[in-house]
């Protein structure tokens, strides 16, 4: 198997082992706490953002798009959701509270990499689905580091964020459970 499909395929999973390490342990303080979950709100708000606009296809396990979105988001930057992990992943190290600043940058390596083999994959996708339509995009939007103004979306996308809130069932549960977990673990020790 391709190394960029199998980080595609398992890219829910991969975070589980860092997340259970850096839980066991953990030592969260009230000011932590306070600002990794703002963190990973702004992570979630851009998640939520995001598939509002691209729709469930995100969810998927199989690399394509149905369309090529270039509305919301995506008229600033090619892969806002990843961008909002990377913001939840932040959140949770910081919550975490151990091994700053080298845990921060273990995460910013290990998804960077990630998102990178993972980006390379989805980019040939786009390529053979939409070809020049694709390729005159990827000119115009960056990958990662938005652009302030967004590009003009020459097939505009209505956002469809009650839909959006639906599909990011999974991430709000993978979220509420980390930062119970957190918060028992600062009560703990206390």
């Amino acid at each position: 198997m391709d190394i960029r499909q199998f980080f595609f395929k398992y890219r829910g999973f991969t975070p589980v082992p860092f997340i259970l390490v850096v839980i066991f342990f953990a030592q969260p303080s009230l000011q932590s706490f306070s600002w990794g979950v703002a963190l990973m709100v702004v992570g979630e708000m851009v998640r939520i953002w995001g598939v509002a606009y691209a729709g469930g296809a995100t969810r998927t396990r199989n690399v394509g798009a149905p369309q090529l979105v270039a509305s919301g988001p995506f008229g600033r930057v090619r892969n806002p959701l990843y961008i909002g992990n990377m913001a939840m992943y932040t959140g949770a190290a910081v919550i975490a509270n151990i091994w700053l600043p080298w845990l921060l940058f273990a995460v910013w390596i290990f998804f960077g990499i990630q998102y990178h083999l993972i980006v390379k994959l989805e980019e040939d996708k786009l390529e053979n689905l939409f070809g020049q339509e694709y390729l005159d995009y990827r000119k115009q939007v960056p990958r990662f580091l938005p652009r302030l103004k967004p590009i003009f979306a020459k097939n505009p996308v209505s956002p469809d964020v009650p839909a959006a809130i639906r599909s990011e069932k999974s991430t709000f549960i993978s979220f509420a459970v980390i930062l119970l977990l957190m918060a028992l673990k600062m009560w703990y020790n206390a």
